[in-house]
């Protein structure tokens, strides 16, 4: 599974002065790590974003955004956000920002 190198590119700035965030190739795409807690992901054309079981039923509620089936069935607590969703850098960012602070709140591993 590709993933699109400019969404990537454009994750990979808003981490960029993170101190606790490093990429990793994973699933074909790429993900963003935060103290070794997944966050976000790029795959294919849209993101990958955890968003945590509390979050999981408002997150699906937003424009552009549907569950995450990599398995065969959805994984509760994660959404996938398509492009259209992520076209501003102020939609990007807000989604990342809401897998930041679940991933951030988690302990380090």
């Amino acid at each position: 599974m590709a993933y699109d190198a400019g969404t990537a590119q454009r994750v990979r700035e808003y981490f960029n002065d993170h101190p606790h965030a490093h990429e990793k190739k994973m699933f074909g795409g790429v993900g963003f790590m935060l103290s070794g807690n997944m966050c976000v992901g790029v795959l294919e054309d849209g993101i990958v974003v955890r968003v945590g079981p509390p979050n999981y039923q408002q997150a699906l509620q937003e424009p552009f955004a549907r569950e995450f089936d990599f398995t065969g069935r959805p994984m509760k607590g994660w959404v996938v956000v398509t492009s259209e969703g992520l076209a501003e850098d102020v939609d990007l960012h807000t989604w990342i920002a809401r897998g930041e602070a679940f991933a951030g709140a988690l302990e380090p591993k």
